[in-house]
């Protein structure tokens, strides 16, 4: 066998799902290696949870296939799923139980032997950063505890591969940067990571690689480097602008420099080549729509804009 099919630990081919006539993941190729961290990044009904969902045997593909750690997975199977941590966006713990019971609890679920089961309890509450706070009752930890307790429990039975669905979703910013900081040590112990997210910083954050996911396709897939290249060498211009800005938009899409133009709201973004030389011909356009520019923004291309290239409309959106 070689090196690389040894080092993957996820595998997925040619993965599709529908429901009735919505086509929910059409045609998903992925792999994550031992100590990686890919997100799929995309807005809200992308399709990232259904692809999940597969991937942990919840849910059973029309086409495509699983590997986990080398062994098919489907909803029938059971030995691939001793191999992942599965946190979903909802939370499954007890509130009435203390941290370190509904640890144990979970810890039973998945057959840890009494002294194993001890020693994980301990070791999670750490990497959680909860071992202050494991004797205390969930109902009366913060939303970012519990998230953090809700990981923990993924991370109990020490699985080579963890999926993570939007696990920051709700939680205030000091705990985000805890749950970041605790996945990115995790990642560092050699553990793999399937990371869903529809926040852009998180993913260039925390991802060796990153597939944009749109109405259910991945659009493009590599490191930021690699995604960020797919605009190619070109400047964001944002024109905040009062009037039609659709018309405006349309204005500035005409000029030969600008590769594309499109308007939300009170905003202009326009994808060019040369900004700082472009940009009284990008002002004189506006002005001859009959829209008024009240500011002007210009900086590199990021993952928000990539998607915007790719897909033509927001990551938010």
């Amino acid at each position: 066998m070689s090196e690389v099919a040894t080092d993957t630990v996820l595998e997925v081919v040619g993965l599709s799902r529908s429901f009735g006539a919505l086509q929910a993941v059409d045609d998903v190729h992925l792999r994550i290696r031992r100590g990686e961290t890919v997100g799929l990044l995309g807005p809200n009904g992308a399709g990232k949870t259904t692809t999940i969902a597969m991937v942990c045997g919840l849910l059973e593909p029309d086409v495509g296939e699983i590997r986990v750690g080398g062994e098919r997975m489907h909803p029938r199977t059971t030995a691939p799923r001793r191999l992942l941590g599965y946190v979903p966006q909802d939370l499954a713990l007890y509130p009435d139980l203390s941290a370190r019971e509904n640890l144990r609890f979970f810890g039973r679920l998945q057959r840890l032997g009494r002294a194993d089961l001890a020693t994980r309890v301990e070791e999670v509450l750490e990497v959680t950063g909860l071992g202050d706070r494991g004797d205390d009752r969930v109902e009366h930890f913060s939303g970012g505890m519990k998230r953090r307790l809700n990981i923990g429990v993924g991370l109990l039975h020490r699985p080579t591969l963890l999926v993570l669905d939007e696990p920051t979703v709700g939680v205030d910013p000091q705990s985000r940067n805890s749950i970041l900081l605790a996945i990115e040590a995790l990642a560092g112990e050699g553990l793999a990571v399937l990371y869903t997210t529809h926040y852009m910083e998180e993913a260039e954050r925390l991802c060796d690689r990153i597939a944009i996911m749109d109405r259910g396709r991945v659009v493009a897939e590599g490191t930021r480097r690699e995604l960020i290249a797919t605009v190619g060498e070109h400047d964001l211009v944002r024109l905040e602008v009062t009037g039609d800005a659709g018309a405006a938009a349309a204005a500035c899409a005409d000029l030969a420099a600008v590769d594309s133009a499109d308007a939300e709201d009170d905003t202009i973004t326009c994808l060019t080549r040369g900004a700082a030389a472009l940009l009284p011909a990008l002002l004189g356009a506006v002005a001859g729509a009959g829209a008024s520019v009240t500011g002007v923004e210009v900086r590199e291309p990021d993952l928000e804009d990539v998607f915007l290239h790719l897909t033509g409309r927001a990551l938010r959106d």
